[in-house]
Formats: C-alpha cells, structure tokens, sequence
C-alpha cells in the first residue's frame, strides 16, 4: 500500500498559493493599492520576523507606547493582501502596512518607504513549519510531520511562494534609497541598533524620538521576545496555547529539525540560488555548512 505523504492545505489564486479562507478579493485589491508618499511598508517572507518589526515601528511611532487594551496589530499595521485596498487607505497617517508580497508585486511610490526583514532559510522553514501547523482550519497540517513541510518548503510550494523568490526580488533593491534590510538575526543579538537603523530610516522625527533614553527603554522593553510572548493574541488569530504564534524567536532552532540530508540539499539550493550576490555572507557565520560552500566556490 502506497502512503501519501500529507501536505498543508492551500487556496490557489492566480497561481499563488494562500492559505484556506484567505479571500481571494482581498489580495486582488490589495494589488491595486495607490501608495502615498509617507506610507511605511514592513515586508517579509513569512516567519522572518515580519510581526517584530511591525510592532517595532508602532512603537517608535507611538513612543514607545504599548497597543491600547484590545487593539491588535494585525488591524493597527494590516497586511495588505489580508484586508485590501480599502481598509488600508482608510488608516490614519503615518501609514503603515504589512505584506508579504516580492518587491514587483508590492505597490510602489517612491516617497513611500520600504522596511525588508529577511530570515536565514533554515530557521524560516522550522518557524513556517510550526505556523501551519498551529493554524489547523487554515492548512489542515496539524499532524504533518517536518519532512513533509521540508519537501513542500524547499519546492516552494508554500503561501506566499518560495523563499528565495522573494529574499533576491527585495535584496536586489537593498540600496534603494527608500528600501531598508535587516536580517532577523541583527535585530534579534542587537535590537538597539536595529530600532535606531528603522528610527532613522524613518526620518529624523523618529530618530529624535528614539535618543530620549525613556522612550527607547520603552520601546525595547515593549517589543522584547518576553513581553510579547505574554500577550499572544494581539499579535495573530487564536491559537492552541502548545501552538503559540510566538514560540522560540531563536536562532539556530534548525539543528533540532534538519537531518544531513536536508541541510545539504537546502544548502545547495542557496548556493544555487544566490549565486552571484553576496547573500551568503549574511549568514555563513551561523550555518557552518553555508560557510563551506562558500569557501570551496
């Protein structure tokens, strides 16, 4: 008897992948969205850090002030192929806006400014993996294993496509002169300079706001892996309380998940992939295998 292996489930939408009761009108308008000329972008693959930075600039925004009891993020910084062009043109300025769209499918304007999270693929395809398993009327994964999300993760067939799609659509503008990168594993061992790099990035009214030393303490403090992790629900749809939206945060997880096998082949994929960039040197401290491939080419 031949097992099928189990996938997650999707709803497929001029050929992109979404995750079921993702609606489909949404994304369509959320394509056609005017941008202004101060709208903030915070754009990421899934699970590379997308909803820190958001709240990270809400904080800076705010003064380090927390989300007002019962106002959640997802509302306050929407995604823009979740809730569509209406909604977000709606909001109040200073705009805004999640997506986790490539750069040629992001609305553009070029007063408009861009903030690009990436994550290293290793610890992105651990982080999605437990993200759809834990929303269980979205994917129906929740008892697929890790090998059979690795198959889909590394084929790209995933929610938002694959993962280097999108890394090389944004890392190619990473010079824009209103495109700003970071890599998860900056903000994650320096978040005090990742909040200055965005506060200045934003302009110099925030980067004002973040040398008072009370709102910048504020800030860290409220945008802290621990402070986070104890108000889960501002952040995403309920979820089980063994499946929290915000679960580890850390780096290097992948070493529990991975077999040889697997690192191998996701390494060569890299190499593959980012051939001719300067991708590699992102990460190649934290992934040995990174730094051999690197060596021999």
């Amino acid at each position: 008897m031949i097992i099928e292996e189990k996938k997650p489930r999707y709803t497929m939408h001029n050929g992109f992948r979404m995750p079921m009761g993702f609606p489909p009108e949404a994304f369509s308008s959320g394509l056609s969205y005017q941008p202004q000329p101060g709208d903030i972008f915070i754009a990421a693959y899934p699970k590379c850090g997308t909803t820190w930075v958001q709240y990270i600039v809400w904080l800076i925004i705010h003064d380090g002030e927390p989300l007002p009891p019962g106002k959640r993020l997802r509302e306050a910084i929407p995604m823009l192929e979740g809730f569509g062009k209406e909604f977000v043109a709606a909001l109040p300025s200073p705009r805004a806006i999640k997506t986790h769209l490539p750069y040629q499918m992001t609305p553009y304007h070029p007063e408009a400014k861009y903030i690009h999270v990436c994550r290293n693929p290793f610890d992105c395809a651990v982080s999605f993996y437990h993200h759809t398993k834990g929303f269980m009327e979205d994917y129906d994964f929740v008892n697929g294993s890790f090998d059979e999300y690795f198959e889909c993760f590394i084929a790209g067939e995933v929610d938002w496509g694959d993962y280097f799609d999108n890394l090389l659509s944004w890392y190619e503008h990473k010079n824009a002169h209103n495109v700003l990168c970071l890599t998860y594993e900056n903000l994650k061992n320096n978040p005090q300079e990742a909040v200055n790099q965005i506060a200045a990035f934003l302009g110099s009214e925030y980067l004002d706001k973040v040398k008072n030393e009370q709102i910048l303490n504020k800030i860290l403090t409220n945008s802290s892996f621990e402070r986070m992790s104890q108000d889960p629900n501002r952040w995403a749809t309920p979820r089980p309380d063994n499946m929290p939206f915000i679960r580890k945060g850390q780096i290097g997880d992948w070493k529990n998940y991975f077999s040889e096998h697997q690192t191998k082949r996701l390494t060569e994929k890299f190499v593959q992939r980012t051939k001719g960039t300067d991708l590699e040197k992102l990460w190649s401290n934290l992934i040995p295998c990174l730094a051999a491939e690197e060596a021999n080419n």
